[in-house]
């Protein structure tokens, strides 16, 4: 049996998808997306890669990292989705897979396309009708990015 791996390059940005598991949601109450958040920041000081944008919607998550090293993608991303998936389970008393399998992973070089990424990932919570514009919601870059506001969590790109 032939098992295929992720296709890991040197530089270059990841633009990461996890999904829920049927399309159900992850985050139920605000207290759910605060814990996703700090997952990601406590990640984020272990492997000290770079958060170009996030945006956590109720059924998916949305993320563009830089990492120092390639192969620790998958380290990350099945700590964070794994601590939070035991977490949520807890929580709400439930059993089995949080996640639509494993988490998807585009490259993208670091140009343009960069800032187009993350000008998408920011405006998902518009296009999904849940807010009239990206400052209204909570759960994205958008507000440390445009506004300013305080965070630990977002980086610059590089282009």
């Amino acid at each position: 049996m032939l098992k295929y791996g992720r296709l890991i390059l040197d530089n270059i940005y990841y633009h990461v998808i996890s999904r829920g598991n049927q399309k159900q949601n992850v985050f139920l109450q605000e207290c759910d997306f605060e814990k996703y958040l700090k997952l990601l920041q406590r990640y984020k000081r272990k492997y000290k890669f770079r958060l170009y944008a996030w945006s956590l919607m109720p059924n998916h998550v949305h993320l563009i990292l830089d990492v120092n090293k390639p192969a620790e993608l998958a380290k990350i991303m099945q700590g964070i989705n794994l601590s939070y998936a035991r977490w949520f389970n807890k929580k709400y008393n439930k059993v089995g897979h949080l996640w639509q399998g494993r988490y998807k992973s585009m490259i993208m070089e670091k140009d343009k396309y960069v800032l187009d990424c993350i000008n998408y990932i920011e405006m998902n919570p518009v296009r999904a009708n849940i807010k009239q514009t990206p400052i209204d919601y909570a759960w994205t870059s958008y507000r440390s990015r445009v506004l300013g506001a305080k965070t630990y969590l977002l980086d610059q790109p590089k282009l």
